[in-house]
């Protein structure tokens, strides 16, 4: 069987698959749970220093469903905020964790001033906890997007935990121009890893009131779509960081990990998939991610980190020649029209029985994507 244990800021984990910060993990009863249900680490629901922050309004969470022919986009739109814990319930409340699991725990924190950066740390590191992400720009508090300042507050925030002996990993923002040059900060710093990264965040708009839905304000989105931009930064950054990476964002199932992992990270979070799933969905991610394993003949995920990376080709390096046309199986064709009315090349025509590819194709697979019949393929020129 393959090992999918992992070493991530110098912590032994049995599985890549963390439970990021949130509300499912805000209790020692619930990092309990995320424990049987096979979670290699948790990150408990973050500790903000600023007060308004620890008491959520309701409700606080919103499902966006969009979507093109009937394909489905999901939004997980939130407004959850902080643990409602004070500090030294909070701490407690990490101890009490640390007394009924065996997995790491970490605590996460988002302060103001180096004085409580300092005092926090201190406090978790006392209480137990085997690690620290610092939760420096966060959708649902103070949420920084000029690379400056937050380049600032990523040396402010390493600088006042610096005498703590556990891990300090700072979850970045995906809202910044090059989140490249932050992981750099963090390393320079004396970080012990990134995590890539944290919620996007938006606005959503209700049209009947002429107001923004829920509470009013902007609130921290995410969901399966969020994926893609993760995956393109951590293999940027994996060949040039000489700290672990931890993916965060947009990782629905086993393969989701698997790819995160091909790009270059070295442990997975996960959260919306766990709150609309359950703690169960925890087993299956991870037996998809042995069988995966299994399938292709690797022995342990050290087989596949970082792989992709050397694969991955520059615009100057991309085949540009046309290689491909559609072709329609008419067999399958129900002449529904989508593929006709998509194709903006003018490729596909018409007549009174049938759709057929005319000379105008480019090859350019839109129409074999939106026909609901897979009844269009590209076939080579």
């Amino acid at each position: 069987m393959p090992n999918i244990e992992v070493t991530y800021a110098g912590l032994k984990l049995k599985t890549p698959i963390i439970v990021s910060s949130a509300g499912i993990v805000g209790y020692a009863h619930q990092v309990k749970k995320a424990e049987d249900y096979g979670a290699g680490a948790v990150v408990m629901k973050s500790f903000f220093e600023e007060e308004i922050c620890r008491k959520a309004p309701t409700p606080r969470f919103k499902l966006i469903r969009r979507g093109y022919n009937g394909n489905a986009s999901v939004t997980l739109y939130s407004y959850e905020q902080a643990s409602e814990l004070g500090p030294e319930e909070y701490a407690e409340e990490v101890s009490k964790a640390k007394s009924i699991v065996k997995i790491p725990v970490f605590a996460s924190l988002n302060c103001v001033t180096p004085e409580m950066w300092n005092r926090m740390a201190h406090l978790v590191e006392s209480s137990g906890a085997d690690g620290i992400e610092l939760n420096v720009s966060c959708p649902h508090g103070v949420h920084i997007m000029e690379g400056r300042t937050l380049k600032d507050e990523i040396r402010k925030a390493l600088e006042a935990t610096r005498d703590v002996k556990i891990p300090r990993i700072v979850k970045l923002s995906p809202q910044t121009s090059n989140p490249m040059i932050e992981a750099n900060e963090v390393e320079k710093n004396g970080g012990s890893g990134v995590v890539v990264f944290n919620r996007f965040t938006g606005l959503d708009i209700d049209l009947e009131t002429e107001t923004p839905i829920l509470h009013g304000g902007y609130a921290g989105h995410g969901g399966a779509w969020a994926i893609h931009y993760v995956l393109r930064w951590i293999s940027a950054m994996y060949p040039y960081l000489n700290i672990p990476i931890s993916a965060s964002g947009g990782v629905t199932n086993g393969k989701d990990a698997i790819k995160c992992i091909f790009a270059g990270a070295t442990s997975v979070q996960i959260c919306t998939v766990v709150i609309l799933k359950g703690y169960e969905v925890i087993e299956k991610i991870n037996k998809e991610i042995v069988d995966f394993l299994e399938e292709k003949g690797y022995t342990s995920l050290d087989d596949i980190r970082g792989k992709i990376v050397g694969k991955i080709l520059s615009y100057k390096e991309v085949d540009r020649r046309k290689l491909y046309v559609a072709y329609i199986n008419q067999e399958k064709c129900n002449q529904c029209e989508i593929c006709y009315k998509a194709c903006y090349s003018s490729a596909i025509g018409k007549d009174s029985n049938r759709f057929y590819i005319n000379a105008n194709c480019i090859g350019c697979g839109l129409c074999v994507e939106v026909c609901p019949r897979k009844a269009i393929e590209l076939v080579k020129i």
